[in-house]
């Protein structure tokens, strides 16, 4: 019998699953009614799936719970992203010589304060620096970092100097990459530059190519790190083609994403959301936003397109989902809970338990105390929790457990559990 019909005779279980799913649309309904757009619902959910699929019989590597998806080189940077303590970003100051409408950076906190050269970044790098866990990655952001280039060498020569071994990575647009700069920015230690590219500016991708070619013959990795429009799939193939050719260590396709600000400019192009925009829904604190609709179909289609073209490029595609893995893990790895019932995903970093409900409670209890495997019953509704590793007892008989995906939250000085959705374990 289908999950969707049993779950129909669960009726606690029926209650939570309609209450989580009117949280997801009750959010996408207020941002409707703010006047963004919203694709249809799961639009573009099976070709997503079926590329995902060729992708993995193709030999595409996935991480983070397939969030991030790569092939051939990937920046260690990249691998490190989600979990690595020893791994920050600084930034001199948020400003920039460009506007683009969908940066993120105004809705960073104290953006204002932010357009201002940090006087004391020294000092917040070196706090950094002598943390008691290896540093393994540096990176300087902006803005345009390079506004402010005696500062950013400044910056990259104490890194490396303070932490030799560290991989230490520049973003910028690139307008202020001269030999003379690039020379300063080799000499100070700098192993990986990733040049910031404007995919609807005019001879945009011919610029990122003569910047390239000009700063590979310095840094030893370069590469692009873009956000795929909808719409640019043609453009970008020539792109990926291109960089090959000029031997480029790879290229990030990013999630398009729509970052809360003024939404005329991206209703003017005839963007519109994803629905539903997360997985699981959550306050993410990542200033990006809301993924544009299509953008990650785009990024799909150009991975599958390098692999059948054998492309030794290598090509990383990072979802909005994998930049909220950060968060998640942060939250998520400050709090120890009983391993008995509770597993870290090491894929998506939420706290998942099992559960099940209503006149399925008997069932579970017996087979979970057949096989010694321990439960906790909820005091407050007919349900049990237990270990996910513990669900194969019950894949034979006619329950319908369910995951349990938790976050944790420190409110009022505690560490408090929260629930944010339940997803069915059987089809």
């Amino acid at each position: 019998m289908a999950y969707a019909d049993i779950a129909k005779t669960r009726p606690t279980l029926a209650a939570w699953l309609a209450e989580y799913d009117a949280i997801g649309q009750d959010y996408v309904d207020s941002l409707r009614q703010a006047g963004i757009d919203f694709a249809p619902r799961n639009a573009d959910a099976a070709e997503r799936t079926a590329l995902k699929a060729r992708l993995a019989q193709k030999g595409a590597r996935f991480h983070n719970g397939d969030a991030s998806i790569s092939l051939g080189p990937l920046s260690t940077a990249c691998a490190a992203c989600a979990t690595d303590e020893g791994s920050r970003t600084f930034y001199l100051s948020l400003a920039c010589n460009r506007s683009c409408y969908f940066c993120f950076n105004a809705n960073q906190a104290g953006y204002e304060e932010g357009l201002r050269l940090k006087a004391d970044w020294q000092s917040e790098l070196d706090d950094f620096l002598a943390s008691p866990a290896p540093i393994t990655h540096v990176a300087l952001t902006g803005g345009e970092p390079l506004l402010h280039a005696h500062e950013a060498v400044a910056f990259l020569a104490r890194a490396h100097e303070k932490a030799p071994k560290a991989h230490l990575r520049l973003y910028t647009d690139g307008d202020f990459l001269t030999e003379k700069l690039l020379v300063r920015l080799r000499d100070a230690g700098l192993t990986e530059l990733r040049l910031s590219v404007k995919p609807d500016e005019e001879d945009a991708a011919d610029a990122a190519l003569r910047r390239m070619e000009r700063a590979m013959r310095f840094i030893p990795q370069v590469m692009v790190e873009i956000p795929v429009i909808p719409g640019t799939v043609v453009e970008m193939k020539e792109l990926l083609q291109a960089m090959d050719e000029l031997g480029a260590f790879g290229i990030n396709l990013l999630e398009f994403g729509y970052p809360m600000v003024p939404w005329k400019p991206f209703a003017q192009r005839g963007f519109r959301i994803a629905n539903p925009p997360f997985a699981i829904p959550y306050n993410y604190s990542y200033a990006g936003g809301l993924p544009v609709a299509g953008s990650e179909l785009a990024c799909l289609e150009l991975m599958e397109f390098a692999l059948d073209e054998g492309l030794a490029l290598g090509v990383h595609y990072c979802s909005l989902e994998n930049k909220n893995r950060t968060q998640i893990f942060q939250q998520n790895s400050a709090a120890a809970l009983d391993d008995a019932l509770w597993k870290l995903d090491e894929d998506d970093f939420f706290w998942k338990t099992a559960k099940v409900f209503d006149s399925d409670v008997k069932t579970a209890e017996r087979l979970l105390r057949a096989a010694g495997a321990p439960w906790v019953r909820d005091p407050d509704e007919p349900s049990i929790q237990f270990h996910p590793r513990h669900l194969p007892l019950l894949e034979e008989a006619p329950v319908a457990p369910v995951m349990s995906v938790n976050v944790v939250e420190r409110h009022d000085g505690a560490f408090v559990v929260r629930e944010l959705a339940l997803v069915p374990v059987k089809s």
